[in-house]
């Protein structure tokens, strides 16, 4: 009986735990933050990425901290993967190499 009860709170911890953590992680990402991000979408969904040109403006529209953070975050393959289409731009204008 205690073996089991043992075993059944182990299980609810770790369900507890991995939901935490899962938690955590989203929207941990510069590029998850709609306000910094519109600028260079042509459209209110952020679906339609904006011409080269007025993709480069907005990017130096950005301070320092902002684009070094936006090329980190498109360097890490998970992150990039779920902002493909910025991702490819920025590394198209050699803003992620």
């Amino acid at each position: 009986m205690n073996f089991k009860m043992l075993t059944m709170g182990a299980m609810a911890l770790a369900t507890m735990t991995g939901s935490a953590l899962a938690g955590a992680a989203t929207g941990t990402s510069a590029l998850d933050d709609p306000a910094k991000m519109q600028p260079f979408y042509t459209d209110s969904g952020m679906k339609t990425i904006q011409s080269d040109d007025a993709f480069k403006k907005a990017s130096l529209a950005l301070t320092d901290d902002d684009r070094a953070s936006n090329t980190k975050d498109c360097g890490d393959t998970v992150i990039a993967k779920s902002h493909d289409n910025f991702c490819a731009k920025m590394k198209q204008l050699g803003g992620a190499n």
